[in-house]
């Protein structure tokens, strides 16, 4: 509790975490209103103004967790502040454990920050409280699976843009088979890429819940996805935790 205290307070009052919430709630500010300008237009409908919006809500939100993970220890060995955190008397876990808990807390700044955006586009066709409900249990989804990795990547290895790089050109890899053709994504083997790629797997279950009106039992299936990535990562990162030390990859 004490190294989350910790974590959060140099997030919060003296690192990133209000200029990415301040950049984070610009960018669904010029959102909200392209898409409400469309709907003006006719050139959307209102759930689907929703369906948008809560998607890059929840992408960026998500992703605002891995910039800080990825920063949490390899960015303490660039600034020469690990080796204080390691003499700590913390267990090398809790640290992790910490980090984590700083990391997520851009998730749920990010969340609250969205629901104003996501009531105003869905008022009056009744999907505000399904949309509400289903973005912050797949966002958590996403957020753990982005601060467990992002935490692995930032402890194995010694550089910060080097952690940075890696962790963003893994998920640009994911992202790939959403550039396949439609006939290959809708084959067996294009939707089980699909769904092994848990962005596009969580931002799916959200569209078609919101647009289609389904329940949220109907395809829950895309959140297979989401749900093993988080546990694997959190759980590698725990794993290495026990590696943590001054070089990336080091047992200190």
């Amino acid at each position: 509790m004490v190294v989350a205290e910790r974590e959060l307070r140099d997030l919060w009052l003296a690192g990133r975490g209000l200029p990415l919430l301040l950049a984070y709630s610009v960018l669904l500010s010029v959102t909200s209103y392209l898409v409400a300008a469309n709907q003006a237009l006719n050139f959307l409908e209102q759930r689907e103004a929703v369906s948008l919006t809560l998607q890059v809500a929840v992408a960026v939100g998500a992703l605002l967790v891995l910039l800080g993970a990825a920063d949490s220890v390899s960015g303490e060995r660039e600034r020469s502040t690990l080796e204080s955190l390691l003499l700590s008397p913390a267990p090398r876990r809790s640290l992790v454990i910490g980090k984590t808990v700083a990391a997520l807390s851009l998730w749920a700044a990010a969340w609250i920050v969205s629901l104003p955006y996501v009531w105003y586009l869905g008022r009056g066709v009744g999907v505000v409280g399904v949309a509400v409900a289903a973005g912050l249990a797949v966002g958590s989804l996403l957020a753990l699976f982005l601060a467990g990795y992002g935490l692995f990547i930032s402890i194995i290895v010694s550089s910060n843009r080097l952690s940075l790089s890696v962790s963003l050109f893994v998920l640009l890899a994911l992202y790939a088979p959403t550039q396949m053709p439609t006939a290959v994504q809708n084959s067996w083997i294009g939707e089980l890429l699909l769904r092994l790629d848990p962005f596009t797997a969580g931002l799916r279950y959200l569209g078609r819940l919101v647009i289609n009106g389904r329940g949220a039992g109907q395809g829950a299936g895309w959140l297979i996805g989401p749900l093993v990535a988080a546990v694997v990562a959190v759980a590698a990162a725990l794993i290495v935790a026990g590696r943590l030390g001054l070089q990336g990859g080091d047992r200190a």
